[in-house]
């Protein structure tokens, strides 16, 4: 007598996935999904129920398996490391999108100005520059961002809270990745090299904005004095200029700032601290910037020309404050005395006459100056 076998019917859901039939769709956003249970976990997201908090931080999450990955957090066990940096994660997800990093593969571009990102969110995040959306604005200084997360890290700069430090140097930060950042200017670890100039950097992002500098795309401009950036963060610092608006001032001499970062550079003036020093000269800066244009100098390497007279320079913003020459514009004027210069510098160094103080010092007669002569 021949055998007879029944077919055991697959279950309708492990045959869904299989052929890839997404026939669960969300209503709000029209996303679709393999199963009824995965709809209604992603549904969580729009109604924003959360049932699945942390007892460490109090974070909620609307699925069991994220409480747990982020659990990992607070117990500090990564188990995947990049290979190429050593760099570790706590899930095997984290790696991989580090890892387009180093392959330097990047799918998502914009299609205004042709920056590209490993990840969509972050392309859709960059897209919001060129729409202009800010909803998210600071009530003390009226800069305004796309996200409501980059605003608080913003207004962390008006209370001067900064709970990480390094403990090399003891400059203090507001975010731990911005310190993790600096923290590498110390090791002195660059993997990212520009192939058109050989300048390195310690991160992708810093090097990607570097590169726009070679390419001269400039797509944001003020509409007050013409001049073009090739990043819209740039264009806002730049229009507190013309607002006149400088949160940050010297506590020794009174000297206000638009950035807080010009105001740590500035003052280095007062404390003499000059890190970076020629080893050709021995002439020290402030800033390793500053010095590696003072050591063009020693090279004659000026590839800078000006169109006009034919006076060279070694870098464009020389060449740039120059020309202002010719033409006679000179938009930062004094506002005690109306007295207009061409560059911010010479403003600023003009001002100190007014204030009466002298920060410079002769080493012979003891006179006092309130400009360095180079």
């Amino acid at each position: 007598m021949e055998k007879t076998f029944t077919t055991m019917k697959q279950p309708r859901r492990r045959q869904s996935i299989d052929s890839g039939d997404k026939s669960f769709t969300c209503d709000q956003c029209g996303k679709s999904f393999t199963s009824k249970g995965n709809l209604k976990r992603h549904q969580g997201i729009h109604t924003g129920f959360k049932p699945f908090s942390c007892d460490q931080c109090g974070k909620t999450f609307t699925q069991n398996g994220h409480l747990k990955q982020h659990q990992l957090i607070h117990t500090g066990f990564k188990p995947f490391s990049c290979d190429q940096c050593g760099k570790t994660f706590t899930g095997s997800s984290g790696l991989k999108q580090h890892q387009l990093i180093h392959t330097g593969f990047d799918p998502f571009s914009c299609d205004q100005c042709g920056m590209a990102f490993t990840q969509s969110r972050n392309l859709k995040r960059h897209q919001l520059i060129h729409t202009g959306f800010d909803r998210f604005g600071c009530d003390q200084c009226g800069i305004s961002f796309t996200q409501n997360a980059n605003l608080k890290r913003h207004q962390l700069i008006h209370t001067g809270f900064k709970p990480f430090s390094c403990d090399e140097c003891g400059m203090a930060f507001t975010q731990s990745r911005n310190l993790k950042r600096h923290q590498l200017i110390h090791t002195g670890f660059k993997p990212f090299s520009c192939d058109q100039c050989g300048k390195t950097f310690t991160r992708s992002s810093g090097l990607k904005q570097h590169q726009l500098i070679h390419t001269g795309f400039k797509p944001f401009s003020c509409d007050q004095c013409g001049k073009t950036f090739t990043w819209r963060s740039g264009l806002k610092q730049h229009q507190l200029i013309h607002t006149g608006f400088k949160p940050f001032s010297c506590d020794q001499c009174g000297m206000a700032f638009t950035q807080s970062g010009s105001l740590k550079k500035h003052q280095l003036i007062h404390t003499g601290f000059k890190p970076f020093s020629c080893d050709q000269c021995g002439m020290a800066f402030t800033q390793s910037g500053s010095l590696k244009q003072h050591q063009l100098i020693h090279t004659g390497f000026k590839p800078f020309s000006c169109d006009q007279c034919g006076k060279t320079f070694t870098g464009s913003s020389g060449l740039k404050q120059h020309q202002l020459i010719h033409t006679g514009f000179k938009p930062f004027s004094c506002d005690q005395c109306g007295k207009a210069f061409t560059s911010k510098r010479n403003l600023k160094g003009h001002q100190l006459i007014h204030t009466g103080f002298k920060p410079f010092s002769g080493g012979q007669c003891g006179m006092a100056f309130a400009l360095q002569i180079d």
